[in-house]
C-alpha cells in the first residue's frame, strides 16, 4: 500500500509528487498517456520540433523559479515586444529598458501614442513594486476597463493590447479579469519568454526527472478509472486493478478530475487552433525574435518565428513558423493556411510566400479556462473532495504554468501536513 496516488502527470501533478516525496511519504504517480506533461508535450517530425499549440514559459513565474533548474533547459528567449502588422506596414514595439536597440523604433511606432508609451513605463514600475499577493486580489475588472482606468488609449487597446493580451489569453475583447493582466506584465517585466531548446516537452520531462529522484513511482499508459473512499484512506482502480493508498491527488483534465471528486471545477473555457508551417531559410521575415501581432483581427491573431528564436526546433534550411487562430474557427486546415498565406502576404508585400508549408494543424477546443473578472470566487480549493483526497491543477489558481505548479506546491502542503 502506497502513501499518495497522484492521478495525472502534468505539471501540476508532477510537482505535487515530487514535493510530497521530499516529505517522506511514498508517491506513485499514474498517468494515461505513455509521456508525462499532460497539455505540455512536444512532437518531433522530419527535423522539426512542434510544441502541442504555441506555448511559451515565463522565467520569472515563482513556481518556475522554485522547481526547474532554468539553466539545464538550455532556453532559447524571445526578443522583448512585437512587431505590430498590418497590410502594408510592420512597425516595432519594446520596452526599451529591456532592449536599449528597440529604442528608437519603439519612439517612432505610430501604432500607439507618446502618452501610451509614458504610461507603460509608468505601470512597468509601478507593477514591479508591486506584491504578487495584491496582484491575486485584483480580480474585480476586466483587462479593457484596466486600461481605461490607467489612461490607455482605444489605439493602445486595439492595435497592441487586444492581439498581445488575446494570445496570452485566448480573447482579444480583453474581458479577462485584471488579475491576469497584472501577473503576467509583471512576469514580462522582471523575466524573459522562452522556450526551452529541446521544446516544451522538456519542462515536464525534467519534473519527472525531479521526483524520480525524490523516489516517486512513475506509470506511464495506465490512468486512474474511479476513486473511493475506504475507512482508512482510498481505493482507485487503475486500468481494472484496485490500488489502495493513505490518500490521492487528482491532477487529471478538469472533466475527468470533476467525475473522479463530484467537485465543481471550471470546464468552460477557450480554444485555439495553431498551424506550423516551414519555409526555406533564405526568406526570413527579419522579425529579430519578436512575436508578430495582427493589429487588423485575429485571421491569425499572431506568428511566432520559433526557429529564429530557438533554431533547434527546425533542420538546416528551413524556418518554423506557428499561427495561432483565437477560438474554434470554421474552416478546414488548409483553409486557415491559404489565410495565413495572404495574410503574410499583406504583411510582407514584396516577398513570395510560395514556398510557405503546412507541417500540422492542432486543434485545441479547451486550452484554458475562461477567467472573467471574480473567477477566483468559484475555483475549487485544493481540499474541497472530501477525506483524503485533494485537487491539484490551474483550476484552483489561475490558468497558466504558474497556476498549474504552484498548485501541486500548494496540494503538497496541504496533503504532506494531513498525511505525515
Amino acid at each position: 500500500m502506497t502513501d499518495v496516488i497522484v492521478a495525472g502527470g502534468g505539471l501540476a501533478g508532477l510537482v505535487a509528487a515530487r514535493n510530497l516525496a521530499a516529505d517522506g511519504l511514498d508517491v506513485t504517480v499514474f498517468e494515461e498517456r505513455e509521456t508525462v506533461g499532460g497539455r505540455v508535450r512536444t512532437e518531433h517530425r522530419d527535423g522539426f520540433r512542434l510544441d502541442r499549440g504555441f506555448q511559451v514559459l515565463f522565467t520569472a513565474y515563482p513556481a518556475v523559479q522554485d522547481e526547474l533548474d532554468l539553466d539545464a533547459l538550455d532556453l532559447r528567449a524571445f526578443r522583448p515586444g512585437a512587431i505590430l502588422a498590418k497590410p502594408g506596414e510592420r512597425s516595432t514595439l519594446a520596452d526599451p529598458l529591456r532592449d536599449p536597440t528597440a529604442l528608437l523604433p519603439s519612439l517612432l511606432n505610430r501604432d500607439v501614442t507618446i502618452g501610451d508609451k509614458l504610461r507603460t513605463l509608468r505601470l512597468r514600475f509601478a507593477m514591479s513594486r508591486k506584491p504578487i499577493a495584491d496582484i491575486l486580489a485584483a480580480d474585480y475588472e476586466s483587462i479593457d476597463a484596466a486600461l481605461v482606468d490607467l489612461g490607455f488609449s482605444e489605439r493602445f487597446r486595439d492595435r497592441f493590447a487586444a492581439p498581445f493580451y488575446g494570445g496570452i489569453t485566448l480573447d482579444r475583447s480583453l474581458s479577462t479579469s485584471r488579475l491576469v493582466f497584472e501577473y503576467t506584465f509583471k512576469m514580462l517585466s522582471t523575466g524573459k519568454i522562452v522556450v526551452p531548446s529541446a521544446g516544451m516537452q522538456a519542462i515536464p520531462e525534467q519534473l519527472a526527472e525531479f521526483a524520480h529522484d525524490a523516489g516517486v513511482t512513475i506509470e506511464t499508459g495506465r490512468s486512474v478509472d474511479s476513486l473511493t473512499q475506504t475507512g482508512d484512506g482510498v481505493a482507485c482502480v487503475v486500468e481494472g486493478e484496485t490500488v489502495s493508498a493513505d490518500g490521492a491527488v487528482v491532477a487529471t483534465d478538469p472533466k475527468a478530475a470533476e467525475d473522479l471528486t463530484d467537485c465543481q471545477i471550471p470546464t468552460d473555457g477557450a480554444g485555439c487552433v495553431t498551424q506550423y508551417f516551414s519555409l526555406p531559410e533564405a526568406q526570413a521575415l527579419g522579425t529579430d525574435g519578436r512575436l508578430v501581432l495582427n493589429t487588423v483581427d485575429d485571421r491569425p491573431n499572431q506568428i511566432a518565428p520559433l526557429s529564429a528564436v530557438a533554431p533547434e526546433y527546425a533542420p538546416d534550411g528551413e524556418q518554423l513558423l506557428s499561427a495561432t487562430f483565437l477560438g474554434t474557427p470554421e474552416e478546414s486546415d488548409e483553409e486557415l493556411a491559404e489565410k495565413v498565406r495572404e495574410t503574410l502576404a499583406s504583411w510582407y508585400p514584396t516577398r513570395n510566400f510560395a514556398g510557405l508549408e503546412l507541417l500540422e494543424t492542432h486543434w485545441i477546443p479547451f486550452a484554458q479556462f475562461e477567467q472573467p473578472p471574480g473567477f477566483t470566487e468559484g475555483l475549487p480549493d485544493v481540499d474541497a473532495p472530501d477525506g483524503p483526497v485533494y485537487l491539484a491543477g490551474e483550476f484552483t489558481e489561475w490558468s497558466s504554468i504558474q497556476g498549474a505548479m504552484e498548485s501541486g506546491q500548494r496540494v503538497a502542503r496541504v496533503a504532506g501536513r494531513e498525511l505525515s
